[in-house]
């Protein structure tokens, strides 16, 4: 962390992502709120998340930009038209102009998506391969903090001027962290030479990171991994309220203090990670994070509180290791012609299995036990943890190509 944190650009980077996160987590609760309080319909404030989140499925093709246009240019420029862009909100005060709140979010989404693909591809040239699990460490360290305190500000905020006031929080946070990517110093090279042949079409260029994902064992392992850790995830956390209530006995609210436990594991495992990917390859990390969120979710069928606490700070120490293991790998291994297309893919691949699985989790729970089911999705993560383990082999064998 230290190493980190004593770079100038990596200080800088990591500064941009803390502020302009810290400003989104905030918006991202609001909007649901703000529409809530505008229509008094639950099912369009639900509709708020999925439109920020529904460009993600587009990653591949909206990723390209991040590979066409030079990333740090990028990056600031996004910045900006979020921050031109979401002062149109204060145009918002009636149910009858929640549209505009929703065209609003279509842009947020898409530009967040861009944004994350050339954030992710140009991370390797600010910190250095060395560093990439620390820098990621620290990412979601920040992200899971940002969790924790941008919402109370977002819902303070908004009890006290409205969702007008969260949209100019939020466009400062953008201007701020434009300028702080501004300051970058990273020398970039003009857009590489495409991978691919010259006459491919528009298709094949858009599904060009996809395929360097496929190419390399480990970041095959890796991203597939992620993918079945976060379809459970979405399974685990549709069954919260049941563990709060049916399980344990409490109010709903409890879910509250699952959910912070679970947070803090979260922070602490993204400040060990960047030490054990050095001490160890990224298969077995990955592993050894399913295995501690297979457990720590199935610990949440026990009646005891301390149990559940414990198995949630399990599951969110577990669940980030995953991520950063497969994030890393794609950063290190794939080309940076087509990093990032493969990173907007990566996340695509990895994300959209967890929206699927909390739906699918909403309807199990109707029709089962919590305290059947999660002894069974323990089972489903132990053997995803044992598949993970098993590309040691390959990760070793790339870690020699490397050194060599």
């Amino acid at each position: 962390m230290g190493k980190v944190l004593r770079d100038r650009d990596a200080r800088l980077y990591l500064s941009g992502v803390v502020v302009s996160g810290f400003g989104t987590t905030a918006m991202w609760l609001v909007a649901g709120v703000w529409v809530k309080s505008l229509t008094g319909s639950d099912a369009l404030a639900a509709l708020t998340v999925f439109t920020m989140w529904a460009p993600v499925l587009a990653g591949p093709a909206l990723g390209a930009l991040a590979d066409r246009l030079p990333r740090r240019p990028l990056l600031v420029a996004l910045g900006l038209v979020m921050a031109a862009l979401l002062p149109v909100l204060l145009l918002v005060d009636s149910a009858d102009r929640v549209w505009l709140l929703f065209a609003v979010l279509l842009v947020y989404g898409t530009c967040g998506t861009v944004h994350g693909a050339a954030e992710a591809a140009l991370v390797p040239r600010v910190v250095g391969g060395r560093l990439l699990g620390d820098f990621n460490g620290l990412r979601l360290t920040a992200d899971e903090g940002m969790k924790l305190l941008a919402p109370l500000v977002g819902a303070a905020l908004f009890a006290r001027s409205g969702g007008a006031s969260v949209a100019l929080l939020d466009a400062v946070t953008f201007a701020l962290a434009a300028g702080i990517f501004a300051l970058l110093r990273v020398r970039e090279e003009p857009p590489a030479r495409e991978r691919i042949r010259d006459d491919a079409g528009t298709f094949a260029r858009m599904a060009a990171g996809g395929v360097q994902l496929w190419r390399v064992p480990v970041v095959r392992t890796l991203v597939a991994a992620g993918a079945a850790v976060m379809f459970l995830a979405g399974l685990n956390g549709a069954m919260v309220y049941a563990v709060a209530g049916d399980v344990l006995g409490h109010a709903p609210t409890y879910v509250g203090v699952l959910y912070a436990v679970q947070g803090a594991g979260s922070v602490l495992s993204g400040l060990v990670a960047g030490p054990l990917l050095r001490r160890m390859p990224e298969p077995v990390f990955a592993a050894a994070g399913v295995a501690l969120f297979a457990l720590g979710a199935g610990a949440r069928a026990l009646p005891y509180d301390a149990v559940a606490l414990a198995g949630s700070a399990a599951v969110g120490a577990g669940l980030p290791c995953v991520l950063i293991a497969a994030l890393t790998a794609v950063q290190r291994e794939v080309p940076d012609d087509v990093l990032g297309r493969a990173a907007a893919t990566a996340n695509t691949l990895i994300f959209v299995p967890n929206a699927l699985a909390l739906a699918l989790g909403a309807a199990l729970v109707a029709f089962a036990d919590v305290r059947v089911l999660l002894p069974v999705l323990t089972v489903a993560g132990l053997a995803t943890a044992l598949l993970v383990s098993r590309a040691r082999a390959g990760a070793r064998a790339g870690a020699d190509a490397r050194r060599a």
